[in-house]
């Protein structure tokens, strides 16, 4: 259960990382960002255990492998997220453009 929990924490952080990374961030909600996180996090567990390279404790390389994926993953899904329009009302009396 700790190991969950620490996952989801991890997770969090590691999207907020890759958040900085990825460019038009602002039209990605801030839960895509975590989420994508947390998956990462987990993602990133398994491919450190599928290299050999996790121990049983805190490992860098684990680390490395979970902060590159969340910052590929938020990079993609942040190139992917459909941009944010704003509709500015126009004063009364005006003409549609």
């Amino acid at each position: 259960m700790g190991g969950l929990a620490a996952a989801v924490v991890l997770g969090a952080a590691v999207g907020v990382l890759g958040r900085l990374i990825a460019p038009d961030r602002e039209s990605m909600p801030v839960w895509c960002t975590i989420a994508v996180g947390i998956v990462a996090a987990f993602a990133g567990t398994g491919l450190a255990h599928l290299f050999g390279v996790a121990s049983g404790s805190w490992s860098l390389w684990e680390t490395g492998f979970q902060i590159s994926i969340a910052a590929l993953g938020v990079f993609l899904v942040a190139v992917c997220w459909p941009k944010r329009i704003v509709h500015r009302p126009r004063p009364p009396g005006s003409k549609p453009p």
